[in-house]
């Protein structure tokens, strides 16, 4: 199954985007179902007796977090070091997306992302990783989680989450947005933004996937104080240029100037 954007997303304004790419159109609501027969009890049965309401405690719902608890707080910001040169900062959004806020802080904190590649990156549009397949196939061993999509807009530098399908199939790859593109907003759970550090995201290798594959040296929580991996793992190999094409007999024996 493969993780992105569905075409359709994309369709409308760009080449192609993460795998998933939701349909615009609109299912047609279902039909309401019958209103189900009331029976009548015979006359001579007894007068049913009203119950006392059960009392229901009502749910417990954590309030949603304020700016200035995640705002520039060390906990709620993600340092990836990419081998384009340098760290890339991410401040995360619990408020609008604490379940998936969680997962990547879980699984930078496991090592899950360290050397993992950009297995797919489209000039003008976004940069895809979190597979460690590296075919937009895989993801870790924890469960899907359930969408959060919200009102962030997928500005350029957005972090947001990639799916298949199924709205709820999230697991652990993700993307940055290199450009805008608002026709994913409420169709794929953002939960970030680059904060510094842009210019080595957009260093990263283009493709479908790339010739070369741009990677994650280092993926961690800030509030954990890791530093920056030594500059000679923040380099990747140049892409090997393209081989010259085979001379035939013909081109061989062809008069000058042909």
């Amino acid at each position: 199954m493969a993780f992105g954007l569905t075409a359709a997303a994309v369709a409308q304004e760009a080449p192609s985007a993460p795998n998933p790419m939701p349909d615009t159109a609109q299912p047609a609501p279902p039909m309401e179902a019958p209103a189900p027969p009331v029976e009548t009890p015979p006359a001579d049965a007894p007068a049913a007796t009203e119950a006392a309401p059960a009392t229901v405690a009502a749910p417990v719902v954590a309030p949603a977090m304020t700016p200035d608890q995640y705002i520039n707080n060390p906990e709620y910001m993600l340092n990836i070091d990419l081998s384009t040169g340098g760290r890339v900062v991410i401040q995360l959004y619990p408020n609008v997306a604490p379940g998936h806020v969680e997962r990547l802080k879980q699984l930078a904190r496991a090592g899950f992302y360290d050397g993992i590649k950009f297995h797919r990156v489209i000039d003008g549009f976004m940069a895809q990783t979190g597979d460690p397949t590296a075919t937009g196939q895989g993801g870790s061993q924890l469960p899907d989680l359930k969408a959060e999509f919200n009102v962030t807009p997928h500005l350029r530098g957005t972090l947001s989450m990639a799916r298949a399908e199924n709205e709820d199939s999230a697991n652990s790859q993700f993307f940055i947005m290199l450009q805008p593109r608002f026709s994913l907003d409420r169709r794929y759970t953002a939960f970030g933004r680059v904060v510094s550090g842009m210019q080595y995201v957009d260093a990263i290798q283009k493709g479908e996937p790339p010739v070369v594959m741009s990677r994650m040296v280092q993926v961690s929580v800030a509030a954990d104080n890791k530093p920056i991996p030594p500059a000679s793992l923040l380099t990747e190999a140049a892409p090997a240029p393209a081989a010259a094409a085979d001379v035939t007999v013909d081109q061989l024996n062809a008069p000058i100037g042909q």
